[in-house]
């Protein structure tokens, strides 16, 4: 069975208008505070990681229907049933989020910069195109922007691989670059003289030279 992100809804038609919510409303309910917070925990013991949780997200079959924490409680019981903890088939979980650790661990996050193991293939100024087809697994580039021609503004170093990752098959890093795009390149040469430029961050597997 193909691999299949329902999350991907770049650039697609008929999701209706975007409403927009009052600045500093996090919840919508006491429910939704509780699936955050047993996001952190159940996150935090390393029985999977970020691009796992991500693929679990956007590959639910009805995840259109689901509002946000929905989602993330859907995924939450995805995740759990997978590692085979509650049946006891997974080893005990190595690490455990007290609640006096939360606020230092919200403020230092998940750094995924690394070592890079080798020069960077690209250069801020370089032409790169990005790679045209489907991954059959979890990717950070979207479906948009396949296939496209931008250039590189910057060069982060190297980072966690997410496609890798969300794979368990380890982080291998990978160098990351801020691509730009002509709007044009993205949505048709149909379209008025360039208004904007879109960026966006794409790992070096992602690029050739264009």
């Amino acid at each position: 069975m193909s691999y299949r992100s329902h999350a991907d809804l770049g650039a697609e038609d008929g999701h209706g208008a975007v409403m927009q919510e009052p600045e500093g409303e996090l919840f919508h309910a006491p429910w939704e505070a509780r699936t955050l917070a047993l996001t952190l925990a159940l996150g935090a013991t390393g029985l999977w990681n970020l691009d796992m949780s991500r693929a679990a997200r956007e590959t639910l079959v009805n995840y259109r229907d689901l509002s946000y924490y929905e989602r993330w409680l859907a995924a939450l019981e995805k995740l759990v049933s997978q590692s085979g903890i509650l049946k006891g088939h997974a080893a005990a979980p190595p690490r455990v989020l007290r609640a006096e650790w939360v606020a230092a661990a919200l403020a230092r996050g998940t750094p995924t910069a690394r070592p890079a193991e080798r020069p960077a293939r690209f250069a801020v100024g370089h032409a790169v195109r990005t790679r045209a087809e489907q991954p059959a697994h979890h990717t950070r580039l979207p479906g948009y922007a396949r296939g496209k021609i931008g250039t590189v503004t910057r060069v982060h170093g190297a980072h966690v691989l997410p496609d890798a990752n969300a794979m368990g098959l380890g982080e291998c890093p990978q160098w990351l670059y801020t691509i730009a795009f002509d709007e044009r390149e993205l949505w048709g040469e149909g379209l008025p003289a360039q208004r904007s430029t879109l960026s966006l961050d794409a790992w070096e597997s992602y690029l050739e030279p264009a």
